[in-house]
């Protein structure tokens, strides 16, 4: 290796384009490749065998585990080449296996990976997604295109999220579950085809959310779901928000009331009358 990386720890089977930009204190193990569009941040630690390619930009503290396939062409049959980048914050635990793809000009060009996430064994992030911060993907848990995941979103092993779905900060998606419509902020689903079975109240409280505001979101969210009332869903939320001055009840109200191609995801016993 040339000077230029005289900073890093480069293993000598690594691949790596003179053109990559390297941080001080990256290190590269065995068998990694990495191309000239790459830029990688401070003290992240590629362990062996990874690929990183495409415009790619990682951040710092990143520790990305083997067989990892990062910045990599979109599966998308739309995709011709043209430009488009991955970002990648910092302080991300990346595990085997994981793939993570280039955006496309249909979504901005852009796929995106906040910071202190967690992606555990055999993920895959599709094309112009944007994930937040502290967000646990489980086992082989996969999104779709344009998928927009928010802070603190927990997706359980096995699970599959639809394109376009978004999916509101503190969520939690029970393992093997096939998401096919928005989850409102802190709400939890669960099931092959998921339906609305509560409120992550574990993962409020877990975050140190105060008492009433736990308290003003799961009186909303019966009324909003569980009670008997003949509005159509968006009818039903504005009229019942206005009773509530909660910050919880605000983020999902705003949620809600944000364009979208989906429609929300709701529990299996809302009359149909009620559906969005």
């Amino acid at each position: 290796m040339t000077n230029k990386f005289s900073n890093c720890s480069i293993h000598s089977t690594a691949v790596v384009d003179n053109n990559a930009k390297l941080d001080a204190g990256v290190e590269i193990g065995p068998y990694c490749i990495v191309g000239k569009n790459v830029r990688i941040g401070k003290n992240t630690k590629l362990k062996s065998h990874i690929v990183i390619d495409g415009d790619t930009v990682i951040g710092e503290n990143n520790e990305i585990f083997p067989f990892a396939s990062i910045g990599l062409v979109p599966q998308d049959l739309k995709f011709k080449g043209e430009n488009s980048q991955l970002i990648i914050g910092n302080n991300n635990k990346i595990r085997e296996h994981v793939t993570i793809h280039l955006g496309t000009k249909d979504g901005g060009n852009l796929t995106q990976l906040g910071n202190n996430c967690l992606l555990m064994v055999g993920v895959h992030i599709a094309h112009d997604c944007k994930v937040g911060n502290s967000v646990i993907l489980a086992n082989n848990a996969t999104l779709a295109g344009h998928v927009e995941v928010g802070d603190d979103v927990v997706i359980g092993g096995l699970s599959a999220v639809h394109q376009f779905v978004r999916i509101g900060k503190g969520a939690m998606i029970g393992g093997m579950s096939g998401v096919e419509s928005d989850v409102i902020p802190f709400g939890m689903v669960m099931g092959d085809r998921a339906s609305l079975a509560g409120l992550n109240l574990v993962g409020m409280k877990r975050h140190n959310f105060e008492r009433d505001e736990i308290h003003g979101l799961r009186n909303f969210f019966k009324k909003v779901f569980e009670e008997n009332i003949e509005e159509n869903f968006h009818q039903r939320v504005n009229k019942i928000s206005q009773e509530f001055t909660q910050k919880t009840v605000r983020e999902v109200v705003n949620f809600i009331q944000q364009q979208t191609s989906r429609s929300f995801c709701q529990p299996k016993n809302l009359k149909k009358s009620n559906d969005a």
